[in-house]
């Protein structure tokens, strides 16, 4: 049987040594250090990046903000400051104070850029009581809209500089006295006016002004009135023309209405005349006109088949572009001889002659036409005078010709007397009665000439020495007779008149062989009626039925019809009219 040995007893435990003294104080520190740091690092992240205290920026406190806490108070507080105006005084003037709109001037508070110039103390700083102060808010500018504004402001403030000046009116002199100005100093006063934002003690600034001095001063005023103004007024200028046959007087109340002095770019005065105003000027025209000369188209004729041309002259008249050249040097004469110079003139070739009626293309005999009526004192007289005034008419290629424009209104001035024409469907009494005679002579000569017949008009009621559908009437103010001239050719008219008859006749270039009238049977016929007729202007009236017509204008060109024009004319019935004396 195995024996076992007996266990030894624990041996007795001997007590450590004690450490020595700086071992247990270099323990102590080192607790110490940790809790230090421990803390250090608890402050920066409760006060890290914090805005030192004491920190304000125009009174507003941001001392222990973070920078976005700084950013909203600041934009909160000072948000009135902001848009508050600038005040400015200009110059040495203390009586007016004007206003800036900072924003239209471009001046901003930049808050992010304050806020980031601000102390931002560590842990140690602040346990030492570092701290803020006042920052200078940050201005941002726009220096053109800043330049714009003042300009603005300027435009109220600035004394204008007075430049000597030298005018006319009513034919005298009359002087503006120069004198000195003062203008804004514009590019100086940009940066006064952004040290100025937002600083009311700097307030109102006092922007700095120039001296502007004229350019035409005093002196240079003395020399145009003597040397040019006052000889300029002292007298007419009169214009004569080289044959002495035509004088122009031009006085200087007209001379000084288009005659300056205006300075150069050195502000010396020198004389500027507006010719153009002045031969425009409605007190010259006729002055101009009485010294021209018509010229005299000649006359155009038919002997046999062919187209003969006689007299005619050159007219004159004044060259009114030359004008102004020939009065300027004349102003700063003295006495009548030395203010008397040469008309210009120039020649005016009639538009009708012996040398140039063949090239306008009148050679022959295009369309004639003859009316007949019976003899009346007052028909006699009117459809002469009408006749007489359209004679000698030339219508070039495409003008058109009025019937009315040219014999005129129908007036005792005219030489028209009262005869019987139709009115309300009627015949009555009025001046020009007769006229229709010769209108339907002439739509004749425009019908068979086959140029384009741009307006006409049939007497309402049918008359019998007229062709039916193929007659024309004229009303002053009312109705015209025209014609375009198509042919490509001038055309002359010739017209003639005697006790019983009167012919119109077109002188051209023929574009056609023939020209033919068709005319159509009367249709819708309507019977008249019989009225009495009242007043002593009565007059007689037999009775005749109304229908409707068509006439085809026919043209024909180397044989061949080429083209066609259809007239319809509905004619009313004339009613039987019988006058009280004569039942």
């Amino acid at each position: 049987m195995a024996v076992i040995p007996p266990i030894p007893a624990e041996p007795p435990r001997i007590p450590a040594p004690a450490p020595p003294p700086w071992q247990r104080w270099a323990l102590w520190g080192g607790a110490g250090l940790l809790a230090t740091v421990l803390l250090y690092v608890l402050a920066g992240m409760l006060w890290g990046g914090r805005i030192a205290a004491g920190t304000t920026v125009l009174g507003v406190d941001i001392g222990g903000l973070s920078d976005e806490a700084a950013r909203e108070r600041l934009n909160a507080e000072l948000s009135e400051d902001r848009l508050a105006p600038v005040l400015v005084m200009i110059g040495e003037d203390d009586e007016n104070v004007y206003e800036v709109d900072p924003e239209e001037a471009g001046l901003l508070l930049d808050v992010s850029a304050t806020v980031e110039q601000a102390d931002r103390p560590g842990l140690l700083g602040r346990l030492f009581g570092v701290g803020g102060g006042a920052l200078d808010p940050v201005v941002v500018q726009h220096e053109q809209r800043s330049e714009a504004a003042l300009t603005g402001v300027a435009e109220h403030a600035d004394a204008a500089v007075t430049e000597g000046a030298v005018d006319f009116e009513d034919g005298r002199v009359r002087v503006t006295e120069p004198s000195a100005g003062t203008a804004l100093d514009v590019e100086r006063s940009v940066e006064m006016l952004r040290a100025a934002y937002l600083n009311e003690e700097a307030q109102p600034v006092r922007l700095p002004v120039s001296l502007a001095e004229p350019l035409t001063d005093e002196d240079e005023v003395a020399r145009a009135v003597e040397e040019f103004a006052e000889p300029a007024m002292s007298g007419p200028v009169t214009l004569v023309s080289e044959d002495g046959s035509a004088r122009v007087s031009l006085s200087p109340e007209v001379l000084g209405d288009h005659l300056a002095m205006e300075p150069d770019e050195e502000g010396r005065l020198e004389p500027r005349l507006d010719a153009e105003g002045l031969v425009e000027d409605e007190r010259v025209v006729p002055l101009f006109e009485d010294a021209s000369v018509e010229p005299t188209d000649a006359t155009l004729s038919l002997d046999g088949g062919s187209v003969v041309a006689s007299g005619g002259a050159e007219g004159s008249r004044v060259a009114v572009d030359e004008v102004g050249d020939a009065v300027l040097p004349l102003l700063d004469r003295g006495g009548e001889r030395a203010r008397t110079g040469l008309l210009p003139m120039e020649t005016v070739e009639p538009a009708l002659s012996e040398e140039n009626y063949r090239d306008l293309g009148l050679v022959e005999e295009i369309s004639s036409f003859t009316v007949e009526f019976e003899p009346a004192p007052y028909r006699i007289t009117n459809i002469g005078r009408a006749a007489q005034l359209i004679n000698g008419s030339l219508v070039l290629p495409d003008e058109v010709w009025s019937f009315n424009e040219t014999v005129g209104e129908r007036t005792e001035e005219n030489g028209f007397v009262e005869g019987v024409i139709i009115l309300d469907d009627q015949y009555q009494t009025a001046q020009g009665g007769g006229v229709s005679a010769v209108a339907t002579t002439v739509f004749n000569a425009m019908f068979f000439a086959g140029v384009e017949i741009v307006e006409y008009g049939a007497h309402s009621f049918y008359i019998e020495r007229y062709p039916e559908g193929r007659e024309a009437t004229v009303a002053w103010g009312s109705l015209d007779l025209r014609f375009r001239n198509d042919s490509g050719n001038a055309i002359y008219v010739l017209a003639s008149a005697d006790n019983d008859s009167v012919t119109v006749t077109f002188v051209g270039t023929k574009r056609f062989d023939e020209v033919r009238s068709e005319t159509g049977p009367r249709e819708n016929i309507e019977e008249p009626e019989r009225r009495e007729g009242e007043g002593e202007d009565c007059v007689p009236q037999p009775p005749l039925e109304g229908f409707d017509v068509t006439v085809e204008r026919i043209f024909v060109r180397d044989g061949a019809e080429v083209d066609r024009e259809t007239y319809e004319t509905n004619y009313v019935p004339r009613d039987e009219i019988v006058c009280p004396d004569e039942e």
